[in-house]
């Protein structure tokens, strides 16, 4: 053992992760995925209420959140072919805002992870 190193018992522990990085970048990258999908699922939720509520479709805000919703369930449209229209907006835009919100969160917190 050299002489000016001090006598340690235990062996230096070994960081998990690199000492430079401290998983800011993760967590950014997480907080964004998070906030993409909820405003995603935003957007359906919102338009299944204007639609629920009879908002008039002739307004530029109402036309906006229906394009927004439709292009965000595009994917999903007539998944579910039911007699009562409230109950097919439901469906139909309420899955698409459901499956935005489980795999964006999941993914977020796996990204959280690294």
């Amino acid at each position: 053992m050299p002489v000016d190193e001090p006598y340690s018992p235990c062996p230096p522990q070994r960081e998990s992760h690199p000492p430079n990085r401290d998983g800011a970048g993760a967590n950014r990258a997480a907080v964004v995925i998070h906030t993409i999908a909820d405003m995603a699922a935003g957007f359906l939720i919102l338009w299944i209420l204007l639609h629920l509520l009879g908002a008039n479709r002739g307004n530029v805000f109402v036309g906006f959140v229906h394009d927004v919703a439709d292009w965000l369930a595009g994917w999903s449209q007539d998944i579910f072919t039911m007699d009562s229209e409230g109950l097919r907006v439901v469906l139909n835009y309420g899955l698409p805002a459901l499956i935005y919100l489980l795999i964006g969160h999941g993914v977020a917190a796996r990204v959280r992870r690294l």
